[in-house]
């Protein structure tokens, strides 16, 4: 037959409790330790009467200072002494013509010959010169020019290229427009357009060198922006 317990008899009912008792005790017992002092009844010890006697003062000499060396003695001045300007000063150079000249001394005869003139070849291309190509109505034109007839590509916008294209070309001395280049591209059919619209540009006043009209290079740059 199996044993059986009482309810009275189990412990797990009063766990909690003697937990709680447990740890109380445990706290009180730890602030004792900590709130516990001890002191020292042992007697002060006896030092005894102080000696030391601070009534004689130790006397310090008064040190005598050399006195300071005298100041040097001034400096003489120069005395400038005034000439007149009606006294002259008259030296006295010898001068003696008596040369042994040996050798003839032969003067090269210098020839003068005119002074040749340059000749500038009519299909040279400059890069700079003196006065620099203008397009009609100057740049606020030339811009007028492209803001009117530049066409923003279909591909370019779809695509939303934008940025700066560099065209490179030539201005002829009758001031048309020839040899035109890409030197930068963005793509998206910008090149293409930026070249058509120089192609089709009004002539353009020339460069001059020397007051004379030449061929010039030119590079501008042809901005595509979407707005």
């Amino acid at each position: 037959m199996e044993a059986k317990k009482t309810p009275r008899a189990d412990l797990n009912k009063s766990v909690g409790m003697f937990t709680n008792l447990g740890l109380a005790v445990a706290v009180g017992l730890t602030l004792l330790a900590f709130e516990y002092k001890s002191y020292d009844d042992s007697a002060l010890k006896d030092l005894g009467a102080v000696s030391d006697s601070f009534d004689d003062i130790i006397d310090v000499p008064i040190t005598n200072q050399p006195p300071p060396p005298p100041p040097p003695p001034p400096m003489e001045q120069p005395v400038i002494q005034e000439i007149p300007d009606e006294v002259k000063i008259e030296e006295k150079i010898d001068v003696n013509f008596d040369v042994d000249v040996q050798e003839k001394t032969v003067v090269k005869e210098v020839v003068i010959t005119e002074a040749v003139e340059i000749v500038e070849k009519a299909d040279a291309i400059f890069d700079v010169v003196e006065t620099q190509p203008n397009p009609p109505g100057g740049m606020s034109g030339w811009n007028k020019y492209l803001s009117d007839n530049l066409k923003y590509p279909t591909q370019a916008r779809r695509m939303g290229v934008e940025g700066t294209v560099i065209v490179v070309f030539v201005i002829n001395t009758d001031g048309t427009i020839q040899d035109v280049e890409v030197l930068r591209g963005i793509g998206g059919g910008c090149d293409e357009e930026a070249v058509k619209i120089v192609k089709n540009a009004p002539k353009w006043e020339p460069g001059k060198q020397r007051g004379r009209a030449v061929r010039t290079r030119m590079r501008l740059p042809i901005r595509f922006k979407l707005s």
